[in-house]
């Protein structure tokens, strides 16, 4: 079977590693970034109808400035942030695996949002709501990544960044990239991945349960050939 990296940021890569290994999937983590939690003003809460939420990165670094927001009810793209925001102590108003777009085309136009984010994202570009946005988090790429174990290998791709960096550095570390499979969470970030791997293909949604499906199915199909 071939080998498995999970290259996210933990501490998702340990809980994607678990999913991956109950599939029964040779799977290792080699983490292409690191979390760090950033400094952030605390707008008055009384300003806000709404938590938009769209990672679990945010909850886990927003800190104790978390709890002026307890009243707020949290719109959460993905059930791994609503499962976050939850623990929490919040109230999920609504949530979905479809992306922040669909999610935000769902719910009531007139909504006042305060958006807890990364530094590295793409703003929804559409909304109807009014949306405040402060950034609680960035991802720092990591320079000692080893990716020997890349060769032969299906990489699960779950960021644009992602596909990038994880290209820049087979490039530099002078691994063919023909014999490296991709999986990635969305088209996005299989064409931020590039060409000329073995195979390049997105989950079917952009959630992590259809990227494992994806991820499994590669994985059968060369060991089948």
């Amino acid at each position: 079977m071939m080998r498995v990296l999970v290259l996210r940021p933990e501490p998702g890569a340990s809980a994607t590693l678990q999913r991956a290994q109950k599939r029964g999937l040779d799977a290792i983590a080699v983490p292409l970034f690191d979390i760090e939690c950033l400094a952030w003003k605390a707008p008055e809460a009384s300003r806000f109808d709404g938590l938009l939420l769209t990672s679990a990165n945010a909850v886990r670094c927003a800190g104790e400035r978390l709890n002026d927001y307890r009243g707020l009810p949290v719109y959460a793209v993905g059930a791994a942030t609503a499962a976050e925001a939850r623990e929490a102590g919040f109230d999920i108003a609504s949530s979905g695996d479809a992306g922040v777009e669909r999610l935000l085309g769902s719910i009531d136009p007139e909504l006042r949002l305060l958006h807890l984010a990364g530094e590295d994202r793409k703003d929804p570009t559409d909304a109807k709501q009014k949306i405040a946005t402060v950034t609680v988090y960035r991802s720092n790429a990591r320079d000692d990544v080893d990716l020997q174990p890349a060769k032969g290998a299906v990489a699960m791709i779950h960021s644009s960044r992602a596909g990038e960096r994880f290209s820049q550095l087979i490039d530099s570390a002078g691994i063919g990239r023909d014999g490296i499979a991709i999986a990635a969470i969305s088209a996005d970030a299989a064409r931020a991945a590039g060409n000329g791997w073995a195979v390049v293909e997105a989950a079917d949604a952009p959630d992590e349960c259809a990227l494992l499906a994806l991820t499994e199915r590669l994985c059968n199909k060369a060991r089948a050939t």
